[in-house]
């Protein structure tokens, strides 16, 4: 019973690590047999590449089907600072990318035979072919631009329906969410899968990619929780910001670290508003709004590995391409969804912009998968902390404005 308990309830970093542990020394000792689980990985990967188109367009429409209209205007200027930080954390995560390339080991069955996109007009071109494209075209091939259009546009529409009608997407939407939730739970078996393999076939090398592509992940999001946000507090407040972003990070990101989940973290960064006497018809709705769409984490996670895939393939990328994809991974990363990971299963979107074979991207999200006893951690981290910095920020800006 209390393995039973451990496997479906447990601590899904602890098993992910022990799984981690396990494919590496069956690929040190056993490499035969670790070429042989490959299948593990393969089937872990391949439910949730089936689970995860599905899984973006039932929750973007249930989003839009059930925003309520009326939102105060007070927290105007937080929902600006929440995108614009997204935005900010998805570019520098760009110039990280290209002063620090990562390249990664990828499984690949047979050559590829890509046409990189040749200029900002390709990519903008191929965008637009994919937001026309057949819903169910979309969701078969995984054509997440497509996917988001509809989704989107059927959201709009649903706004006007019935209350029954919304409640049916909201249960698909719970529904969904719960499947890949299921899915998720496999990781440990699938990552053990995949890093056996991926070992067993390279070679150890493989695991200084894993090492280089975790440091520039967290690289950027200390850079981004320790200089640019306070820049853009301080512009906001006009005093020394650090005090409250350390106060901050030390209160809200550490239990966020652990936790893994910004909705979880949602009572404790209302604690710290309510200790910072911040004004509570504020905080009550832009942190349960920031745990949605305050991403900077999720933005950064995607831009770098999308790149990852870039560099590995030996793709040339532009400086407009690359403004784009930080604009692309601003917006995928307010469409996280709230499952563990929920960052990774998006790109699959940011790498079409490149025409990354879907298969290519799903490695990538499976690298995704290996690190992210680190990386999901780190990423909650900063979304959560920042929640409650940009929602002082604005409380103090218009207190300042009241005392001129």
């Amino acid at each position: 019973m209390n393995i039973k308990n451990f496997i479906l309830k447990g601590n899904l970093v602890l098993q992910i690590a022990i799984g981690l542990f396990l494919g590496v020394l069956l690929a040190v000792y056993l490499p035969t047999y670790a070429i042989s689980v490959k299948v593990l990985g393969e089937l872990f990967l391949t439910a949730l590449k089936s689970a995860a188109p599905v899984l973006v367009f039932i929750l973007v429409m249930s989003a839009i089907t059930n925003h309520k209209v009326g939102q105060k205007t007070s927290i105007q200027s937080i929902i600006i600072l929440y995108l614009f930080g997204t935005f900010l954390a998805g570019l520098f995560a760009v110039i990280f990318s290209f002063i620090f390339p990562v390249t990664l080991t990828l499984i690949q069955q047979k050559p590829l035979e890509m046409v990189p996109p040749s200029s900002i007009v390709d990519v903008l071109k191929g965008l637009l072919l994919n937001f026309v494209d057949n819903p169910v075209n979309a969701l078969i091939n995984g054509n997440f631009i497509g996917i988001l259009a509809w989704a989107i546009g059927l959201g709009i529409a649903l706004r006007h329906s019935s209350e029954s009608t919304k409640k049916v997407v909201t249960d698909l939407s719970n529904a969904f969410t719960y499947v890949v939730r299921i899915i998720i739970r496999f990781a440990p078996i699938g990552i053990f899968g995949l890093v056996a393999s991926i070992l067993a076939e390279t070679g150890l090398s493989v695991l200084w990619d894993y090492i280089k592509l975790v440091s520039v992940l967290l690289g950027t999001m200390i850079f981004i929780a320790l200089v640019v946000n306070p820049i853009i507090v301080f512009f906001k407040i006009r005093k020394n910001p650090y005090p409250l972003a350390i106060k901050c990070l030390k209160e809200s990101g550490i239990t966020a670290f652990f936790t893994r989940s910004s909705a979880a973290n949602i009572p404790v960064n209302m604690e710290l508003c309510k200790k910072l006497n911040l004004h509570e018809d504020t905080y009550s709705i832009s942190i349960p709004l920031g745990a949605t769409i305050n991403m900077q984490g999720a933005a950064i996670t995607i831009s770098i590995l999308t790149l990852a895939a870039v560099h590995s393939l030996g793709i040339e990328v532009d400086i407009f391409s690359a403004i784009l994809l930080s604009l692309v991974s601003a917006l995928c990363a307010c469409g996280a969804s709230g499952v563990a990971g929920g960052s990774l299963l998006l790109i699959p979107l940011a790498c079409s912009l490149f025409k990354i074979p879907q298969d290519i991207a799903w490695s990538i999200v499976g690298i995704g998968m290996t690190i992210g006893v680190v990386q999901d951690s780190a990423e909650t981290a900063l979304n959560s902390s920042t929640d409650v910095l940009f929602t002082a920020a604005a409380c103090i800006a218009d207190e300042n404005k009241k005392n001129i």
